[in-house]
């Protein structure tokens, strides 16, 4: 993506099942896996000017301005940003701020949902696996952080996200194997059993399991990487 090209973000992986970039990957869609939709990802910029080159570099490449760069004070005093949509009309956007969130390129994450406290429990109990927790909560959205950027599942009058795919990183198979038996048996839908998948690489130790509004979240441990 030319785009993140203009943050300094390189491309860390590619073959012919996916790219990615460092903490973000892309695959093409297929009729099993159709694409991404209604979601909104921000990227950690490392200046103002970044962003401004960020929306330019975007518009010139045929992409839709989806908002100018400027200030945004509703999200905090130092907030910097500017927006596009990408090709599957995804909210894709460029942020500065003083409280960016390291490691990692993605500083946030908005995940359109249709039951507000459906997921919110669902991610209550992910994260109480997975490391993060509840930050903050208001009307129309909750918000969750742990030790790398947030996200928020926020109930809006727009389509629900659709076909997004998290994976959080913990340090042992067990926690693996905790977070997809706490979930199935709480009666959230099993999308994948704990098990080694060498596809991704040797070592790769993950399962799945699917958020009240359908979307693929999954518990890793990359062990032998």
């Amino acid at each position: 993506m030319t785009v993140l090209q203009v943050l300094g973000i390189e491309q860390s992986h590619s073959d012919e099942h996916y790219a990615e970039w460092n903490d973000f990957g892309l695959s093409e869609a297929t009729e099993e896996k159709p694409a991404t939709r209604g979601l909104h990802i921000g990227f950690r910029a490392p200046s103002r000017e970044h962003v401004d080159e960020f929306w330019r570099v975007g518009l010139e490449a045929g992409l839709r301005n989806d908002g100018e760069p400027g200030a945004r004070p509703q999200y905090s005093g130092d907030y910097y940003g500017a927006f596009l949509r990408d090709p599957d009309g995804n909210s894709v956007e460029a942020v500065h701020h003083g409280s960016m969130n390291t490691p990692g390129w993605v500083d946030h994450l908005w995940i359109r949902v249709a039951d507000l406290e459906a997921s919110k429990r669902f991610y209550e109990e992910v994260g109480s696996h997975a490391g993060f927790r509840l930050r903050g909560e208001r009307r129309d959205r909750a918000t969750f952080s742990g030790g790398s950027g947030s996200f928020s599942v926020v109930h809006e009058r727009l389509p629900v996200t659709e076909n997004l795919h998290m994976a959080f990183p913990v340090g042992e198979n067990g926690a693996v194997d905790q977070f997809h038996r706490a979930l199935t048996e709480a009666g959230y839908e099993d999308n994948g059993a704990p098990g080694e998948r060498p596809i991704y690489h040797d070592g790769y130790y993950g399962a799945f399991v699917l958020d009240p509004d359908g979307n693929n979240v999954e518990l890793v441990n990359h062990n032998r990487s």
